[in-house]
């Protein structure tokens, strides 16, 4: 259970540090933006892994042998990818006006790296559909705090959820393939 909260603060990360730039730039009433920005991130947070799941299923016969490999490489993209974004300089975009097509592209963006952590919800004891859950309720009150966050800091806490998000991700993927392969 520890390794799924892990991952789904990892996978939140996206969505928090999106909305704390939400919340800087915020055009709506805090409680709106908040509400709409959890809903928005904690249901497509929720979906992809699940769809990931599901799609990893069919393959999990043919790489049950490698699925350690498989997870620590997924998970060490994504967070390296994670890693990446939180030097760059575009993580702060300019958001006139939050429109819900605009919470729905920027909610699809956040969990298309969660879509990729879906394949690996096979190798947790903890059920794969309580796993999604438990992802999306969390990246749900993430991103509460995230519009929070940068109503009152703007984006100086940004980068570094970016940032700590990855190496959450990349700690779980070499985790699973230490404990795989015999070394914990």
């Amino acid at each position: 259970m520890f390794e799924v909260m892990l991952l789904a603060a990892g996978l939140s990360m996206d969505a928090f540090a999106v909305s704390i730039g939400l919340g800087a730039k915020r055009a709506d009433a805090p409680l709106t933006l908040a509400l709409k920005a959890g809903l928005f991130f904690g249901l497509f947070q929720a979906l992809m892994p699940l769809i990931g799941y599901l799609a990893g299923v069919g393959f999990l016969e043919y790489i049950q042998n490698v699925d350690h490999w498989v997870a620590f490489v997924l998970l060490g993209l994504i967070g390296g990818k994670m890693i990446y974004e939180s030097f760059s300089e575009e993580i702060g975009e300019d958001i006139a006006k939050i429109t819900t097509k605009m919470m729905l592209i920027l909610a699809i963006a956040t969990s298309i790296d969660a879509l990729a952590a879906g394949f690996t919800l096979t190798l947790f004891e903890l059920s794969p559909f309580v796993s999604v859950a438990l992802i999306g309720v969390t990246t749900f009150f993430f991103s509460i705090a995230g519009v929070y966050f940068g109503d009152r800091t703007g984006t100086f806490l940004e980068s570094r959820a970016e940032l700590l998000g990855g190496l959450i991700l990349i700690a779980i993927g070499l985790k699973i393939l230490a404990q795989h392969t015999g070394i914990l």
